[in-house]
Formats: structure tokens, sequence, C-alpha cells
């Protein structure tokens, strides 16, 4: 499937919600994908891209800038806190904010620097215990506590459970952001994106449907 073709999906899904036009970010995740393929999309004009690994997007990202202007990089894996200085340098939104210490960490280096990427709250929706974020019953607690630590958060993100229906979860991150003032959801991958839309997602991470299957590393 083509970046066009993704493009065009996202557009009907919009249109089918009611939502406005342009509405909804399409996070092309190129997280294992070679370069070549990368360059593939770079060259059709799309600027947004996630990566999972802090170490991989320093090894790929500051050549690309080298060539085109505008790239706006999404952070959307764990994120160790010993990575967390190299990922505010690198990344313009961190998708993967799931841990107090995790925090502090960012509100420290925000002083230290002035500045700090948009930031996402991870929420572990579906409660699993292999899988990182904020569980739903904490989720309000922790974002006053992040806004108290002046950290510029701009919404939540999840990952749904593989076997359940997803729009249950985009349902219910949807109504944690409401109530906490928060516009950002990011939500939707390439199996379930239009699900997503339809629930009021406003940045989706789309990889293997644009680039094809990752290669392993």
């Amino acid at each position: 499937m083509s970046l066009a073709e993704i493009q065009n999906r996202i557009a009907r899904a919009e249109t089918a919600a009611g939502r406005a036009p342009g509405s909804v970010k399409l996070i092309a995740v190129s997280k294992v994908q070679p370069d070549e393929r990368v360059e593939a999309v770079l060259e059709q004009g799309h600027r947004i891209f996630g990566e999972n690994r802090v170490q991989e997007a320093a090894g790929k990202w500051p050549r690309f800038r080298e060539r085109y202007d505008g790239i706006e990089l999404h952070l959307i894996g764990p994120l160790q806190t010993n990575k967390a200085r190299q990922a505010m340098e690198l990344a313009q939104a961190i998708h993967s904010l799931d841990r107090p210490k995790l925090a502090r960490t960012l509100a420290r280096l925000a002083q230290e620097t002035g500045a700090c990427p948009d930031l996402f709250i991870q929420v572990n929706t579906g409660e699993e215990e292999q899988k990182a974020g904020i569980l739903p019953a904490e989720a309000d607690a922790f974002v006053e506590e992040c806004r108290g630590l002046d950290l510029p958060v701009r919404g939540l993100m999840c990952i749904p459970p593989v076997d359940e229906e997803p729009s249950l979860h985009f349902a219910l991150l949807a109504k944690i952001a409401a109530r906490n003032g928060l516009d950002g959801l990011s939500m939707g991958m390439s199996g379930d994106f239009e699900r997503a839309i339809a629930q009021g997602a406003t940045h989706v991470r789309v990889g293997s449907a644009i680039f094809g299957e990752r290669e392993t590393v």
C-alpha cells in the first residue's frame, strides 16, 4: 500500500467522522526500515516520522535532516531515563511518558535546556502486565503531577491489546483526555487507524502499511 493510499484513507475517515480535513497527523513509523524505504517516503513530501529507539533515531535522522527540511520526529517507543536527554534533542514529540521517574527526569532536563518536546502520556488501557503505561485509574493524578512539573503534556497515547476490540480502548483514552482538558490522542496503527479516527485520534502511527513489513535487526 502506498503513502498516497493511506493519506486518502485518513481523509475519508476524517469525513466519515465529521472531522475537519487535515485534523489527523500521519506518523510514518520508520523503525527498523532501511534508509532507501524512508528516503522514498521523504521524496514524496512526507515529513512526520516515528521511531521506537533513541539509538536508531540518532543514527538515521541527523543525516536525513541535512538533506530534507521540516522533518518532525516523534519518539513512540519506551524511553529509558538515561536516554532522555538525547531523545529531547532529537524529537519534537515523545509519545511514551509512562512513569513518574521519567516525568521528573524530563522536567529537570527541560529546566536545564529551556526546551521540551511535546509530550503524550502513555495509558495502559488494557491493564496488561507486560505493557508500559499509566493505569487508567491513575491517569488523572499523573496528568496533574506532570502539569505540576511544568511539562508540556499535549495528549495521551495507547496501544490496545491485540485480542480486544480497539475501539473500546480508543473510546476510553478519549474519555480520559476529555476530562483532563487534553486535545491530543495518539492512537491507531496500520490495522485500526480508521477506527481510531472515528474515536477522535489526532495522531495515527502507521508503519507496515506504508513501508512494507519491517526488516529484522
